[in-house]
């Protein structure tokens, strides 16, 4: 399964062609903890304009868990059907460092979405730093803060690593 795995990541990677920087569009995945108890899964679309500043437009979901009151740890029902939520959204990314392969991006957006009982919306802002790769691809890791209108937890903060893989 292994050697599968590395033979796709090499077929992949070189089939991609290197591209310029800007004008770009990638697809992003990002999977984060956040405080307190909670997980973050996100799937992006980020169109990358001049000088590395860039457009996100988002889905996410969101996990807080607990511990069981029966049994007093945390079991798979007190993991997944705790709090969840979803959210759409879109945030502007202007780059405030550029380093040889690397460049840094403040992070400001707006979402909306729902738990399982009321409509959601969010702030979301942050720091996000790229590093890229070959063929286009780039490692990333956040830091987010959220603050949720009208959600169980009012404050979200953690941090969030990612890949994000070319589409053209």
């Amino acid at each position: 399964m292994r050697k599968t795995i590395l033979l796709l990541a090499i077929i992949v990677s070189s089939v991609l062609s290197v591209k310029a920087q800007d004008n770009t569009g990638r697809v992003q995945l990002g999977v984060g903890l956040l405080y307190e108890k909670g997980m973050d899964l996100t799937l992006a679309y980020e169109h990358e304009t001049r000088y590395h500043n860039a457009w996100e437009y988002f889905g996410n979901v969101y996990l807080k868990w607990d511990e069981c009151a029966s049994c007093g740890h945390i079991c798979p029902e007190s993991f997944w059907n705790n709090y969840n939520t979803w959210g759409l959204g879109v945030a502007y990314k202007p780059c405030v460092i550029r380093g040889r392969n690397s460049h840094g991006n403040f992070r400001i957006g707006g979402s909306l979405g729902s738990d399982r009982h009321h409509v959601l919306g969010g702030i979301h802002v942050g720091y996000e730093q790229n590093y890229s790769l070959r063929g286009g691809w780039k490692l990333f890791w956040q830091v987010k803060s959220d603050l949720m209108i009208e959600g169980k937890d009012l404050f979200r903060t953690g941090v969030v690593i990612g890949v994000k893989l070319p589409t053209r």
